[in-house]
């Protein structure tokens, strides 16, 4: 597929790398097109790089990690992103304490709001940016889920191959409401990974017990 990675921090870069490692074709986008190219020299695998309108003109699938900053305001020209699949993997900063209120509206519902056109998934938000490291292999054999949200089902069936390319355990979890108990789950592994000081390497599977499979 052709994915566009709009920011190209530490989650964009290792997701893109692993994506280009399966034989998608990406491009790395940045605010600095020099940036943007930079981290596709690291990819080594032909992807590309420039700004962050050139990664959501290139795309199909968009990667969006910047946070809190919605498309209207970041690319030139939103209109880009009509009718593409847009995955974001943003968390809310963490308060003080770990003292979350109560998510009445997901980041991602605010995202589908400014790009009504666009086809909006809630996915990769509830691991920490190592983890990526792992992938694929030894990955698979951890089972570590990775939870996909979004309105749209063949969208959300795309983000999921693409999280099972990479060595993740995809969760189908419904509409992009249940965005908002996503991003929940996101709050709670950082506090496992922070506040408990279980590290980065903490992560959530759903398992069904091979007992419950037998009585089904």
């Amino acid at each position: 597929m052709k994915i566009g990675i709009i920011g190209s921090g530490n989650m964009g870069r290792s997701l893109g790398i692993l994506w280009a490692e399966q034989g998608h074709q990406v491009f790395f986008g940045s605010r600095d097109a020099e940036k943007g190219k930079a981290v596709a020299k690291l990819a080594e695998r032909g992807t590309q790089g420039g700004t962050n309108d050139e990664a959501a003109a290139f795309a199909d699938v968009i990667l969006w990690t910047v946070r809190g900053i919605m498309p209207s305001e970041l690319l030139s020209n939103p209109e880009a992103l009509n009718g593409k699949i847009i995955i974001d993997c943003n968390n809310q900063e963490i308060p003080e304490g770990f003292a979350y209120p109560p998510i009445i509206e997901s980041l991602a519902e605010k995202l589908a709001k400014d790009v009504p056109k666009a086809r909006v998934v809630k996915a990769f938000n509830t691991m920490a940016q190592e983890v990526f490291e792992l992938a694929p292999e030894p990955l698979r054999d951890y089972g570590v889920s990775v939870f996909v949200a979004g309105d749209d089902e063949q969208a959300r069936k795309t983000v999921m191959q693409l999280a099972e390319d990479i060595g993740f355990l995809p969760i189908d979890s419904g509409i992009l409401r249940n965005a908002r108990l996503v991003e929940g789950l996101g709050d709670f592994i950082r506090l496992i990974i922070i506040g408990q000081q279980q590290g980065v390497y903490a992560t959530i599977s759903v398992n069904i017990l091979p007992a419950a499979q037998d009585q089904r």
